[in-house]
């Protein structure tokens, strides 16, 4: 995946390139920049979640259709939590745009949310392996194997889930560790 921010970077236009030479519009015109790359970031995410619950509603209707209905309501659940990740993930605020005054997020912490980003991201991938591999399972009629995809794909979602809801007030240090 090619880092957004540079492709945010270089489709600055003239008058970008103008407001990155004056004095006091710099900072504004980098934030703006970041933002931009977030909202980016967030779509192409939320596609990607969408893409993995697709496959799995795939593998729901194959089950159904081989009456392997003991995996059905599980796999069911996930599809439902993806849909309301997704959209979180789709709507979620942009960049430094939703803190209070009281919280300020620099440039520097933004590039670590990031960073924390592509965790989530790689998660999103694993989701993708995973639904594909529960298709294989269910193609071999292995229960064993659909049972374990399930599990994972549960356990995956989950892991996403959290980070996504830990992100900013990690990154912000105004994480409760306790």
């Amino acid at each position: 995946m090619p880092d957004i921010r540079q492709s945010v970077k270089e489709d600055r236009g003239i008058l970008k390139k103008i407001q990155m030479i004056i004095p006091g519009f710099r900072g504004y015109r980098k934030k703006e920049d970041i933002k931009a790359a977030d909202a980016l970031l967030r779509i192409q995410m939320a596609d990607r979640m969408r893409d993995v619950k697709t496959g799995i509603e795939e593998s729901r209707r194959m089950l159904v259709e081989n009456m392997m209905i003991d995996h059905v309501e599980q796999v069911g659940g996930i599809i439902n939590k993806l849909m309301a990740v997704e959209g979180r993930v789709r709507h979620a605020e942009q960049g430094y745009s939703g803190f209070s005054p009281a919280i300020r997020i620099e440039e520097e912490e933004l590039n670590r949310l990031y960073e924390y980003d592509f965790m989530m991201v790689q998660s999103i991938n694993d989701l993708l392996r995973l639904s594909s591999e529960l298709k294989n399972a269910i193609y071999a009629n292995d229960n064993a194997k659909i049972h374990e995809q399930v599990d994972g794909l549960r356990a995956n979602l989950n892991n996403f889930t959290r980070a996504f809801e830990e992100r900013i007030p990690r990154i912000a240090g105004i994480y409760n560790m306790g």
